[in-house]
């Protein structure tokens, strides 16, 4: 007789089967962020999952944050980070801390995670290969010094690890025209990554159940939204902070042509597989 957690187990593997299907050869672009960088019980809930992602015949690609860290690091320094509407103002100095933290200290461990695992990964950087190339940011008000938004991926770096069985994980600096770093929202450049590798989804991991009708209430997730509801959410405020990036990103990734876009809360164990190939899902996704 099978028991009903053998029952459960089974259902679950039948309903995933034809996602499975679905999605056989094609790339999941992540971004990796929030407490699942930083709980050890999550990051190494998050690197089976992607390993499991790969083992089905999907193609994941993580680019990750570090956001938290580079604040912790500004602030030994005696610097005060500062941002606008989501983005941090990054002047010659920070850029060298953003460096040495996104490219030297995370990316490097979340590498050594996947090896953990008996999982190969390879870690770059959008300068890698001229992976990412990017702009310079402008606003009316404020010289955000070097920040950037992609403007051009080129995909044969990522072509190469994956014909050779590897994960990428991408540390999100990109390379400008005056050849200089440029730091990168990750939210952003996992957008601009997804567009410009043809992903089938975007996955947005966050520290919230999702989009939110109350930033107060996180029963209040909203299932499915649109770019005018976007929209209105940042108009209104409830939408503020480092929501706004990612709601941005969503909408322009759909715009590009990725298939799909969905926010995620990493702090829920199996995340990206209950979004991925289950009925319901969880989060929210985002349409045009």
């Amino acid at each position: 007789m099978v028991n009903l957690t053998g029952q459960l187990k089974s259902e679950i593997l039948v309903e995933a089967l034809p996602y499975i299907r679905q999605f056989q050869g094609k790339r999941f672009v992540i971004k990796y962020g929030g407490s699942a960088m930083i709980n050890d019980e999550l990051k190494m809930n998050f690197v089976k999952q992607i390993s499991l992602l790969k083992y089905v015949g999907i193609k994941p690609v993580i680019i990750h944050g570090g956001g938290i860290k580079i604040t912790e690091m500004e602030e030994k320094l005696g610097k005060k980070a500062q941002f606008v509407k989501g983005l941090r103002v990054t002047d010659k100095e920070t850029m060298d801390l953003v460096k040495m933290v996104l490219i030297g200290l995370i990316n490097k461990e979340i590498v050594a995670l996947f090896r953990s695992i008996d999982e190969d990964a390879v870690g770059i950087s959008g300068k890698d290969g001229n992976l990412l190339y990017a702009e310079k940011i402008k606003m009316d008000d404020v010289d955000m010094g070097y920040i950037g938004e992609v403007k051009q991926v080129n995909s044969r770096l990522i072509e190469a690890l994956e014909e050779k069985d590897f994960i990428p994980v991408i540390a999100p600096v990109a390379i400008g025209p005056d050849y200089e770093a440029y730091n990168i929202n990750a939210d952003l450049a996992a957008a601009g990554l997804a567009a410009g590798l043809h992903a089938e989804k975007l996955i947005l991991l966050t520290d919230a159940p999702g989009v939110l009708k109350n930033k107060e209430d996180d029963t209040s997730i909203i299932p499915t939204i649109n770019a005018n509801q976007i929209n209105e959410l940042i108009r209104t405020g409830t939408a503020d902070k480092g929501m706004i990036p990612k709601l941005t990103a969503s909408v322009n990734a759909l715009k590009q042509g990725v298939k799909k876009v969905h926010i995620l809360d990493g702090r829920v164990e199996n995340s990206i597989i209950l979004e991925a190939f289950t009925d319901e899902g969880i989060g929210t996704e985002i349409v045009l």
